[in-house]
């Protein structure tokens, strides 16, 4: 048994949930810096700054798109494989990989094809407006001709991170952060490239990341390792990958429907100002979301690999310091930005009108994410368990089933129509939260017995 694998089957677990964790929610944070740090400085572009962050805001949803196929492929192999190295099928585990990384190629030459072909189009459909249309096809072209770089990074560092090598994991992030950190000014201002340089100094980042979890996954360190002749598209992997890959595909990709739906309905209703403090908005939740993703891949490889060697023990207590720790951190979040909106949003912009827009607008969106954390904790380890269907209907329930109707039907009820877009977020959070824990709470038992019953079979 390797070491990073042995840890996971005897360390203590509290303790080491959080060693793992900590360099993932780092990690995740400094991930953040990816988009947050770009709109940072373009807010900032002398005289067209608002216009421009707009416009970069309405490329958002083809950027997540892009995300989104990464995490089909990589949180959906990642736990996979982990389950199978508590099995003992190591050769299994690699097969997984190899699929993976086929997988990643066949879709970032995919998506790199349509949105060349589409993308302005489609732009104009996410919200864009001839003020802005150039500001997002500028940013997003150069995004889309580096998809691959994208997917490659964020696609293969699950399988850094499901081993339990949550400091080399976190570096993959940190070194193509530091160089977008370094970058974006350079490119912005000092060569006058705008956002064409923003977007320039991410796909560059994302290479250098690449590169480096490429660079692991080949060498000694990895008890996963890249087989060239793994890497082919073999039906029943791809099936077991994109089966359990789909609930956090549709966590990202209706991100971005949801990013559009919010675009054009503020649009509609408010204009180009409540379009930009929708920007703002989406990037401060990004500060509740992306350290909440730390927390559970900390907990994930804990969790898939005793599940996968049947010590249910260790499952529920990683699961129990998942749950409390994700609460206590979306309840501090929601307290800091209801108390001090206008400390973030300074973060993005100085622009008085918008300041004040971002400020009213981000109470209501943000009313319950209090209770966010539970429901993160809770959907996330039903991947970690390979619970696809479950996991499926929990990503489908607060998007599509509730969130995006309610946003097109509430203005109706209201005379204030931007207020019944708003409020559609935290109706439809709270219906969720409640749904998925109590699915969870009502499941997890029976699961852990349907999986000793079948390892007794075996």
């Amino acid at each position: 048994m390797d070491t990073s694998t042995n840890r996971l089957a005897t360390a203590p677990v509290g303790k080491l949930l959080f060693t793992l964790a900590i360099p993932n929610i780092f990690a995740q944070l400094v991930n953040m810096l990816y988009n947050i740090v770009d709109r940072i400085y373009i807010g900032r572009i002398p005289d067209v700054g608002a216009d421009a962050l707009t416009g970069v805001g309405v490329g958002f949803p083809i950027f997540m798109i892009i995300l989104a196929f990464s995490s089909l492929v990589g949180m959906g192999g990642a736990p996979q494989a982990a389950i199978k190295l508590g099995e003992g099928k190591r050769d299994e585990a690699e097969k997984i990989l190899g699929n993976s990384i086929a997988l990643l190629i066949a879709l970032s030459v995919l998506l790199t094809t349509i949105f060349l072909i589409f993308g302005k189009d489609l732009l104009y459909l996410f919200g864009a407006s001839d003020r802005t249309i150039d500001y997002a096809w500028d940013y997003i072209k150069i995004v889309i001709l580096g998809a691959i770089t994208i997917q490659f990074a964020l696609g293969l560092n699950p399988y850094i991170a499901t081993q339990g090598f949550a400091k080399y994991s976190m570096l993959t992030v940190l070194i193509g952060a530091v160089l977008n950190i370094v970058l974006d000014p350079i490119l912005i201002f000092g060569f006058d490239m705008g956002v064409q340089g923003a977007a320039i100094a991410t796909v560059f980042s994302q290479g250098v990341s690449a590169l480096w979890v490429l660079n692991f996954l080949t060498g000694k360190k990895s008890t996963l390792r890249i087989r060239p002749k793994y890497i082919r598209l073999k039906k029943s992997y791809v099936i077991l990958i994109l089966s359990l890959g789909i609930s956090p595909f549709i966590m990202q990709s209706t991100e971005s429907l949801l990013n559009i739906t919010f675009n054009t309905s503020l649009q509609q209703y408010g204009g180009d100002l409540n379009v930009g403090a929708m920007t703002i908005t989406a990037s401060l939740m990004q500060m509740l979301m992306l350290p909440l993703m730390g927390l559970t891949q900390g907990a994930q490889p804990i969790i898939s690999y005793n599940f996968g060697a049947n010590n249910f023990d260790r499952v529920k207590q990683a699961f129990k310091y998942l749950f409390i720790s994700s609460i206590a951190y979306s309840a501090l979040f929601w307290l800091a930005v209801q108390i001090f909106p206008r400390v973030f949003i300074a973060l993005f912009t100085t622009d008085p009108a918008l300041v004040d827009v971002t400020a009213n607008n981000m109470r209501v969106y943000m009313a319950v994410v209090f209770m966010f954390g539970a429901q993160i904790a809770c959907q996330q380890t039903f991947i970690a368990l390979g619970q696809a269907r479950k996991s499926l209907f929990l990503a489908l329930l607060r998007k599509i089933i509730l969130l995006i109707p309610l946003i097109l039907i509430l203005p109706f009820f209201f005379t204030n129509k931007v207020f019944g877009v708003l409020v559609a977020e935290p109706i439809a959070d709270f219906i969720s939260v409640v749904v998925t824990v109590i699915i969870f709470f009502t499941s997890f038992g029976k699961i852990l017995t349907e999986k000793k019953i079948k390892k007794q079979s075996v």
